[in-house]
């Protein structure tokens, strides 16, 4: 893709910083952290330090001053090496930020995203019920308000962050006879479940938070992919949340959780980008240096339609993304486009991913090789921020919409 389409001198920039600290700092770790599904700490402190925690947001708000497809770079670039740093900035700062950016009142604002775009906490997003997934519209988790604060019940599944953030923002009935529109959503503090780590690093913990009594998470999953990432349950019994905390106008959730899942397509998009991307990178070498018949693969052309089915899906896939990067951070409607970069790119990730393995032969289904992992992160892009069915459904809604006028 030519870079002078949407990239300016600063992206470029930005783009060779991450590129740099991935190799540097995560490329060491990566393999070892999703062996022992333990949170890189260490790591996310030096992304706080680099601004990667707060990479769209204003310099007034505590962020690094950049925009959209800053972000999405960032994101590329990480997941190139390992989704599990990657899903860490993008989660926390779509999911767990952008909604008080968004729809957050000046208060909300310099009380929360200062501390969230440092990486002072991490923040995350409590959607998805065990009855909510595709479906999430059907939340079933409850806040009713009692003498000037909400009581939440309930609990979320599968929320990124959940042990290790202390900023949520959470959905919640409000109102059950009207459907999607009785669904509010609420800004929910408590404290990570790593403090003793985290005191000692001096990042991911505030003790100006309210913790709030009944806000804890649940068990952390064991998973296929994204091991090194976080993710568990979040479980709300008898949660008193202030008045203030209400984030937007009450009964205004769905519609502003749509919106903001509608950007994190984006960013899930990008990250597949880069494990295709990195997947690419390994199957290259590997088919350079190993030799069979007296001679390296590469030679061969079976392995050189695979290679270059990788390399001219990704020039495709790559301008999806920064399409819809460009749109959003224009202004511009970009729901359609959003739903085309993560339904193409979360599907190309696991095509690439397994032509990959299949470059590398019996070494690519060992640990010796990075692209076995690479294939086990790439899956949940298929399904995390709605499925591939969701994203057809989407684009289909789209299409008859424009034709109807």
């Amino acid at each position: 893709m030519d870079d002078s389409l949407y990239f300016s001198e600063s992206h470029l920039a930005v783009r060779e910083m991450v590129r740099a600290f991935a190799q540097e700092h995560v490329a060491p770790v990566a393999a070892r952290h999703d062996a022992d599904s333990t949170f890189p700490w260490e790591n996310v402190k030096r992304m706080g330090e680099l601004g990667l925690l707060g990479i769209p947001w204003s310099e007034e708000l505590g962020g690094a001053g950049f925009d959209t497809i800053a972000f999405m770079i960032a994101i590329e670039e990480l997941a190139r090496v390992d989704a599990s740093h990657s899903i860490t900035i993008s989660a926390h700062t779509t999911l767990g930020t952008s909604p008080i950016v968004y729809f957050g009142t000046p208060e909300q604002q310099q009380r929360y995203v200062p501390m969230l775009a440092s990486g002072q906490v991490l923040g995350g997003f409590g959607l998805t019920e065990e009855s909510a997934g595709s479906d999430a519209g059907g939340t079933r988790t409850t806040a009713v308000r009692k003498n000037g604060h909400y009581v939440l019940n309930g609990s979320k599944r599968f929320i990124t962050h959940a042990g290790v953030g202390e900023v949520f923002v959470v959905t919640a009935v409000t109102d059950p006879s009207k459907g999607s529109k009785g669904i509010s959503s609420f800004i929910l503090t408590k404290d990570s479940c790593d403090l003793e780590t985290v005191k000692a690093l001096g990042i991911g913990h505030s003790e100006e938070l309210p913790k709030m009594a009944g806000f804890r998470s649940g068990k952390k999953e064991d998973k296929l992919g994204w091991r090194a990432s976080d993710t568990r349950e979040l479980l709300f019994d008898n949660v008193e949340v202030p008045a203030e905390n209400l984030l937007g106008t009450e009964g205004l959730g769905f519609i502003n959780f749509m919106k903001t899942l509608d950007a994190g397509r984006i960013g899930i998009a990008a990250l597949s980008i880069g494990i295709a991307q990195g997947a690419l990178d390994e199957a290259l070498k590997y088919a350079s240096v190993r030799k069979q018949f007296g001679q390296a693969i590469a030679t061969f052309q079976g392995v050189q339609f695979q290679l270059s089915d990788i390399a001219t899906e990704l020039e495709a896939g790559r301008h999806l993304v920064y399409h819809a990067a460009w749109l959003s951070q224009n202004g511009k409607p970009f729901g359609k486009e959003a739903a085309m970069a993560k339904l193409f790119c979360s599907e190309l990730a696991m095509r690439a991913t397994i032509k990959a393995i299949q470059i590398h032969g019996g070494y690519g289904y060992t640990k010796e090789y990075p692209v076995e992992r690479f294939m086990r992160d790439a899956k949940i892009g298929e399904i995390g921020e709605g499925t591939s069915e969701i994203q057809r459904i989407v684009i289909a809604r789209h299409l008859l919409r424009e034709l109807a006028g």
